[in-house]
């Protein structure tokens, strides 16, 4: 890690003691950028608080493909038992080890009957398919092509957080990000051994990540890692990124003594720990979430609790729960001893704690030690606001309660934003509509409601690489706009498409959130929808100044928090309800002209145009097409003369005069002529004078063309009266009929007086 030079005293004193500790020396922290006297300058720019940028060397090194420097590579697609994305074939092993698993019914939870019941080759295909994605694990040949295929919103397995995506990131105003060195042994566990590049050691994992990213900021001239508020703002001020370094893993520290552990990773540059993950540990419980983690938390203590169901409606798999007064299903377990002392000794030295994964009895236990530490700040770096969102979200232990965040404002903390695809109930004092589900639309209700209701400073919680899906698109067929029912999600795509504010131009329209350098984008989409992002834009100040309260001194609480606010929420309503309002064809919702020519379609009434290429009841979904000329514009017709042709029913541009034509409407001009029905050309009517070359006598303002239909299909225009000619001339007859002849002088034998100069045909035989 950079540094300016220190003095030599001290830095053989941080030499000494990393030798001592058996670890790589760190450079010394440097001294504070001031301004005048003991004034701070302000930095600028966005934080994201959860972001893991060496994750392909989590879970083994197994799971992603895609590495975060170098060139980025087109993957295989998937093979079975051979590649990325996917786990082993057979999992019943796992639960096997359990005496008890025998009375395991998982037929009510599809993640878990896949991945245990059938085999793990289904589990695989089953973990990315959710609504409105093309599948991004298992066998995913819609997948291969960097930057084409992937990433895009909804990459769980392919790399988000390549280093020129986050230079993007930092050149378009992020300038802090907390680096999350992260695994999970359950989830290596279950990966095909050949793919693991070591054994499943998430604290392995861990290290590896660790040089990574000493490694990385040793070749890189635009970020550094920072030791302290102050580096960081020294790094911020000259133009960097600032990195701090955190830990994410259930398994922390291992088996090892704890202390010395947290003393060995504090002198390697890390500043923050989440003391709990996905499971319980020796630490503390954590919060109730995902199916896939009471199955691991299962195989670890072969737990069932009938207390309360939540892995199905009456069981939990792995953890002791109980319900809350408000009949809520939660963790009972808290911060052990152990957990207790290690958040007082990162208090000690100034650390961030963060609570993003703590149960709630963890979270009040961590709390406690904050109040008794004179508020010291915790944070959490990546969530969901529980009051905003859907129902089965909101039922998580997981997401945040305001009475958590309350204990942030208190203890001069703050939140990092989860820009998750989620469904999320309208936050009516935004004045933000929310009809694009999982869209910035939805994040802007959180946000909003963060901002306005809870008062909470906010940041970005992306989790980048974090196994999760991030912010749907708004426009296209990538999956935009949807809480799970299609003829929703194509109301509310085409609702962007006609009411604004339009396309920024980027990547993020149609692939949304799809890596670390769309996040401007996403910042200034939630700006041109209506959001006040001003807290969010100025979010690494925020933080350091987290930071630097964490490191005191401190006056007491930094905020009462009283005036938390969480009205405003409209009430939900059940996609069910949602969806029987629309009109239904076969049995199947759909959203009247909600589809444009050559969007995907299922019925013809979902389409502008009313003619779709679907047939059977969409067995086999279509496109739309055109129905006549009036659906393609002013430039194109609707071809429609090749019954059964692939190109039937396409707009195509219209034609050029004389190319070949069956009506009028296929060309340019607006006039298709010819010798007979069956044989045309465009024209324009009256376009060519005399003497200029024509197929028609209508093209001719003489209307009269030398052309014939066979023998000389192209001519020239011919007069047809002397009109037609220069003011010496005539129209002639005879041989020279159609052609401008020049008048006669006297004497010449003439048959008409406008033959003549003079005009006077003597006799009807001589110009006088």
């Amino acid at each position: 890690m950079k540094s300016p030079p220190q003095c030599g005293a001290v830095l053989v004193l941080a030499l000494s003691l990393a030798l001592a500790q058996g670890c790589t020396p760190v450079a010394p922290e440097p001294e504070p950028l001031q301004v005048g006297t003991n004034q701070q300058r302000v930095v600028s720019g966005f934080a994201e608080l959860h972001h893991h940028m060496f994750a392909e060397e989590a879970f083994g090194g197994g799971w992603f493909h895609g590495s975060h420097t170098g060139t980025l590579t087109r993957c295989d697609g998937g093979a079975p038992e051979s590649d990325h994305a996917r786990v082993r074939m057979d999992l019943s092993e796992l639960l096997n080890l359990c005496p008890n698993s025998g009375s395991v019914d998982l037929r009510g939870v599809p993640i878990l009957s896949d991945l245990f019941g059938i085999a793990g080759a289904v589990g695989s295909e089953f973990i990315g398919k959710m609504e409105g994605t093309q599948g991004d694990t298992g066998l995913h040949l819609g997948r291969r092509e960097v930057g084409t295929e992937w990433p895009r919103w909804d990459t769980i397995a392919h790399q988000q957080s390549w280093e020129g995506w986050l230079r993007q990131a930092h050149q378009g105003g992020m300038s802090l990000v907390v680096v999350s060195l992260v695994s999970n042994g359950f989830l290596c566990k279950v990966l095909p051994y050949q793919n693991l590049k070591r054994p499943c050691d998430e604290m392995a994992d861990v290290e590896v990540q660790l040089q990574m990213a000493r490694d990385f900021d040793a070749r890189t001239d635009w970020a550094e890692i920072a030791l302290s508020p102050a580096h960081a703002r020294q790094i911020i001020g000259a133009g960097k990124l600032a990195l701090v370094l955190s830990i994410e893993t259930s398994k922390l520290f291992g088996t090892k003594d704890w202390r010395s552990e947290l003393d060995r990773f504090y002198a390697q540059g890390v500043r923050s720990l989440q003391p709990v993950h996905q499971l319980d540990n020796r630490f503390g419980g954590a919060a109730l979430h995902n199916a896939i983690f009471q199955a691991a938390q299962f195989t670890e203590n072969c737990h069932i609790d009938y207390d309360c169901g939540v892995t199905t409606g009456s069981f939990t798999l792995g953890f002791d729960v109980a319900r809350d007064a408000a009949g809520n299903c939660r963790n009972t377990k808290g911060l052990t001893a152990d957990g207790k002392a290690l958040v007082q000794a990162m208090m000690a030295k100034g650390m961030l704690v963060d609570m993003a994964h703590l149960s709630e009895k963890s979270t009040q236990d961590a709390y406690a030690i904050a109040q008794a530490n004179n508020y010291y700040p915790l944070y959490i770096s990546h969530g969901h606001f529980r009051e905003v969102m859907n129902p089965k979200l909101a039922e998580n232990e997981k997401t945040t309660p305001a009475w958590v965040v309350r204990y942030l404002r208190q203890t001069g903390g703050m939140f990092g934003l989860r820009t998750a695809h989620d469904e999320t109930r309208a936050y009516t004092k935004s004045g933000i509509a929310n009809n694009c589900q999982g869209s910035s639309r939805s994040v802007a209700q959180a946000y909003e409601f963060g901002r306005q209701g809870l008062k909470v400073p906010m940041a970005f919680g992306a989790d980048f690489n974090g196994f999760i899906q991030q912010t749907r698109p708004r426009f296209g067929s990538k999956g935009a706009c949807s809480a799970g029912f299609q003829a929703e999600a194509d109301d509310q795509e085409h609702q962007q498409e006609v009411s604004g504010p339009g396309r920024l131009g980027t990547d993020f329209d149609e692939y949304g959130l799809a890596h670390v350098g769309l996040l401007p984008d996403l910042l200034k989409d939630l700006g041109r929808l209506g959001a006040n992002t001003a807290g969010l834009s100025g979010s690494s100040e925020t933080f350091l100044r987290m930071w630097e309260r964490a490191n005191g001194p401190r006056t007491g609480m930094a905020d009462p928090a009283s005036d938390i606010d969480t009205s405003g929420i409209a009430a939900y309503e059940d996609k069910s309800v949602r969806e029987a309002r629309y009109p239904t064809v076969c049995g199947k919702a759909y959203a009247p002209d909600s589809k444009t020519l050559n969007e995907g379609c299922r019925f013809d009434a979902e389409c502008i145009s009313d003619q779709c290429t679907s047939v059977l009841c969409s067995t086999f979904d279509g496109r739309c097409v055109c129905n006549d000329d009036g659906d393609c514009g002013s430039t194109s017709y609707c071809q429609d003369e090749i019954p059964a042709n692939p190109g039937d029913n396409d707009c195509v541009a219209k034609k050029a005069n004389w190319a070949s034509c069956s009506r009028d409407g296929q060309c340019l001009s607006g006039a298709c002529g010819g010798c007979a029905d069956t044989v045309g050309w465009c024209y324009t009517p009256r376009s060519k004078t005399y003497g200029q070359t024509c197929k028609s006598d209508k093209e001719c303002t003489t209307d009269r063309c030398s052309a014939d239909c066979y023998i000389n299909p192209t001519g020239s225009c011919l007069c047809d009266s002397d009109s037609h000619c220069a003011s010496n001339q005539y129209c002639g007859w005879g041989t020279n009929s159609g052609k401008c002849q020049n008048k006669k002088s006297r004497g010449a034998a003439c048959a008409s007086d406008r033959e003549c100069i003079s005009n006077n045909c003597r006799w009807s035989f001589t110009c006088a």
